[in-house]
């Protein structure tokens, strides 16, 4: 039987990367390295590396165009934008699986950040599964999750004793009423600065971070309506830098 392996290798730092990943990657015989563009080469060189670093001799690499999603689907179309787009990338995972992987070999996606935490791989890989064109088994191997790195590098918790936290878009931030914004919610995927549209800003600390764990890390917190423009305007430097960024933030409710 086909074996899948889908590894989450961490949030950019190649010291995240676990020792059960190590020892999955040390297993695999060919992987699938999606490319996102010139834009984005840090994301394909950081696979490459932990590839040459923690890889057995003799594997392959087979490179694929990562498709286009559509990013400027209205609200209501994002669903089905976002279907459309995984589609494509199960179509990918299909001809890997068919055509790469030996009848009884190992192939492996290295997946940034954890593949439970955001990420369309799992989803691909079923939808995979349920065409039943190509019979395989896969297995998960849970990564850092840029969640956790972020708390990490702010030394701060994501919740307090006895409450929860909620993990959140920032464009379901900006749907949700003042009133019911979680008292500690992590964000990500915000790419129109939701935190700045609070109703409240003063009763929020924001602990923002870019790029986190990798060398051009950004990290910057303080109360939401003191330091919104700063944010803002160090996310459209580093955006027009690089060409693409990589945030998340965690708001925390300052009077409870």
């Amino acid at each position: 039987m086909k074996k899948l392996l889908v590894i989450g290798i961490g949030a950019g730092d190649p010291d995240f990367l676990t020792l059960q990943a190590v020892k999955a990657i040390a297993r695999a015989d060919v992987f699938l390295v999606l490319d996102k563009g010139e834009e984005k080469n840090d994301l394909t060189r950081l696979r490459q590396e932990l590839l040459a670093a923690h890889a057995r001799p003799g594997h392959r690499v087979v490179e694929a165009a990562d498709p286009e999603r559509d990013r400027a689907a209205a609200p209501a179309a994002y669903a089905a934008a976002v279907g459309d787009w995984r589609s494509r990338r199960a179509d990918l995972y299909q001809g890997f699986v068919r055509d790469e992987i030996a009848a009884d070999g190992v192939g492996a996606l290295l997946v940034w950040g954890d593949p439970s935490l955001y990420d369309s791989t799992i989803a691909a890989v079923e939808q995979v599964l349920a065409h039943g064109e190509v019979r395989f088994e896969y297995s998960v191997v849970p990564g850092i999750s840029c969640v956790s790195a972020l708390a990490a590098a702010h030394r701060v918790p994501l919740n307090r004793v006895g409450r929860p936290f909620t993990v959140t878009t920032g464009r379901r931030l900006a749907e949700t009423a003042a009133a019911d914004v979680p008292d500690d919610v992590a964000v990500m995927l915000d790419a129109h600065d939701a935190y700045a549209g609070l109703a409240e800003p003063d009763a929020f600390t924001i602990y923002w971070g870019a790029y986190v764990g990798t060398p051009d890390e950004l990290l910057l917190s303080g109360p939401v309506g003191e330091v919104a423009p700063t944010i803002q305007r160090v996310r459209a430097e580093a955006r027009a830098r690089k060409g693409w960024i990589m945030e998340t933030y965690l708001l925390r409710r300052t009077d409870g």
